[in-house]
């Protein structure tokens, strides 16, 4: 499947929200100009912006108003981005040098809040109190969520339970408060709301389970970052989990001591025993649950090519490799 078939239905307002991002990334001072270009220029995928666009289009909501909103979003992500390549002393993201293993942290730290700044500057232009509650709203939980999976490094007695409060506060939280605020902002009914809400958490699950499943299952080349980071932090992501609870001792002692531990000393022995014991098949199969709850949840939407492009995307989400 390819990505570009849910991108080219809204090509146009895509195109302005990048116009919008330029316009928005000018400042006095050229060093944070000159980071901030390089972060939003990487070749990401644009998922946030893309589902502020595809959910506002198919509650035919169009125009600057939409694309200041996505704009606003892809700020605030971009603005983890930075603080989260600090956080986790990553160098390689997205195949290219981080920004802090170019500038160092204290600037990549310092543009993150210059994003964060802008987002809300944009979102006080937007003029819609309740779309700036949401996105508040989902600021403080990303950090929050961010600060409790920091809390777990190295933690091999961490739940299920908390590895999904975690991506659901990191990853999860801004997929839905795209598609809630985008409802919002189109002046959509509660069941529509309620419905893209439901939508954006489920797609978020989705995706941070697919990406911690390719933590172990993808590589390096078409990842955009090495295999086995998490593991190498000492994350306790679900492969890990599953594999502690329901692998063979053996297992379950191997990836408990590298989790304790860090690092990669154990890769390969650790990559198998995550397959061996069925946790990669497990991760995946949680991904497609929650992917098919996405995909009910907008049965709230008129049938449309922007409804038809949600329904691709989720299920890009779940088959991709990178």
């Amino acid at each position: 499947m390819q990505p570009q078939a849910f991108y080219r239905v809204v090509a146009d307002d895509f195109a302005a929200v990048d116009a919008i991002i330029r316009r928005q990334l000018i400042s006095r001072v050229p060093l944070v100009e000159k980071i901030g270009d390089y972060i939003t220029s990487a070749g990401g995928k644009r998922l946030r912006p893309l589902l502020v666009l595809l959910a506002g289009n198919a509650l035919n909501l169009r125009g600057e108003r939409l694309g200041l909103l996505a704009a606003s979003v892809e700020f605030l992500h971009t603005a983890t981005l930075l603080h989260d390549d600090v956080v986790d002393k990553s160098g390689l993201r997205r195949g290219r040098a981080t920004a802090n293993a170019l500038w160092g942290n204290a600037p990549s730290v310092l543009v993150g809040d210059f994003l964060y700044a802008r987002c809300f500057e944009m979102l006080v232009e937007l003029g819609e109190l309740p779309v700036m509650q949401v996105l508040s709203a989902a600021t403080r939980v990303i950090a929050e969520g961010e600060v409790l999976q920091l809390s777990k490094i190295r933690d091999a007695s961490t739940s299920e339970d908390t590895y999904m409060e975690v991506i659901r506060g990191k990853t999860a939280m801004l997929f839905e408060a795209s598609t809630h605020s985008a409802a919002l902002l189109a002046g959509a009914s509660e069941a529509q709301i309620a419905g893209l809400r439901c939508f954006g958490d489920a797609l978020g699950v989705a995706f941070q389970l697919v990406d911690d499943l390719l933590d172990y299952r993808g590589d390096a080349a078409t990842l955009g970052k090495n295999v086995g980071d998490d593991l190498a932090e000492g994350k306790p992501t679900l492969p890990l989990i599953y594999t502690l609870r329901e692998g063979s001792a053996e297992q379950a002692e191997l990836v408990r001591q590298a989790i304790q531990q860090g690092g990669l000393e154990d890769l390969a022995p650790v990559l198998a025993a995550v397959e061996a014991s069925g946790a990669l098949d497990y991760t995946a199969a949680k991904a497609r649950e929650y992917a098919a709850q996405a995909i009910e949840a907008l049965q709230v939407l008129p049938d449309s090519p922007y409804r038809a492009a949600l329904i691709e995307l989720t299920e890009f989400a779940v088959a991709r490799t990178h």
